[in-house]
């Protein structure tokens, strides 16, 4: 089932999660429900062979506890991932070294 626009991604009551990395899932799952990438049954099975403590800390530091819970944020994560890091590296250079900045 998606999320909600706005909701929480589910968290494990034993502690509470880093609100940083939570807010960054819920931002990611939220965006990719407004993009239609969530709607729709879920027809497409994924599987795949995971280190065990990869998939403990995923869902430790996530707050997700269904396998196929934490796939979907981790593949929306992927797809709505922001760019601009990566844009911002690749222009250096780019600019004239005798512009004038007025500094």
């Amino acid at each position: 089932m998606a999320q909600a626009i706005g909701s929480q991604v589910p968290r494990s009551s034993n502690r509470p999660k880093p609100a940083a990395s939570i807010s960054r899932l819920d931002d990611a799952l939220s965006i990719a429900e407004q993009q239609g990438l969530l709607s729709g049954a879920r027809t497409l099975t994924v599987r795949g062979r995971m280190p065990s403590l990869l998939v403990e800390q995923a869902k430790k530091k996530s707050g997700i506890q269904s396998d196929s819970k934490l796939i979907e944020a981790a593949l929306a994560n992927i797809v709505v991932a922001d760019e601009y890091a990566d844009w911002l590296l690749a222009q250096r250079g780019t600019v004239s070294k005798d512009l004038d900045l007025e500094f």
